[in-house]
């Protein structure tokens, strides 16, 4: 019998996938999921801090003032998915060292330098995003930051839409 589960990356790519879809951010959408041992133990998606108003009921500040993307960080309210994941990793008292992180856009600088210091060994993204500065400190650890394919991210988008066909769902 075929196998047609996905491989690992494809399911844990697909779940920060699905992450994303929870983003309150008016700009991008973007998820994230923390692993160990091939074992989920958090997700994360850009948005404002628990608590507060989310940018959806308050506009971004940064796009009225036009700031293009990628500069001007600190000026938005919400946190990056990166960030949140490994936050709630924290916040439930689990370990992130020797982590993988699975994300949907590339990180930035300022989740870069999170993620190293979290101690995960391993980043798998979908989307590329600028930051040179991020390539740099990356260059200099030796952790792995790998971009996880067009053609596999579009299988595991059929991959989502064939299980749920299947459960009836769709």
């Amino acid at each position: 019998m075929r196998d047609t589960r996905p491989d690992w990356d494809t399911y844990f790519i697909a779940i920060a996938m699905m992450a994303a879809t929870r983003s309150t951010c008016l700009r991008r959408q973007v998820g994230a999921v923390v692993t160990r041992g091939r074992q989920v133990v958090s997700t994360g998606y850009n948005g404002a801090p628990s608590g507060t108003a989310h940018c959806l009921e308050t506009g971004c500040l940064r796009e009225v003032l036009g700031v293009p993307s990628g500069e001007r960080q600190e000026m938005c309210r919400g946190s990056h998915a990166e960030s949140n994941a490994i936050a709630q990793a924290a916040r439930m008292g689990i370990a992130t060292d020797e982590a993988v992180l699975y994300c949907t856009h590339e990180p930035c600088s300022l989740c870069t330098k999170v993620i190293l210091n979290a101690g995960i060994v391993r980043v798998v993204y979908m989307r590329p995003y600028p930051d040179a500065l991020a390539a740099s400190l990356r260059e200099e650890t030796g952790a792995v930051f790998e971009p996880f394919s067009p053609k596999k991210a579009a299988a595991a988008w059929e991959w989502l839409k064939r299980s749920f066909e299947v459960q009836g769902v769709l």
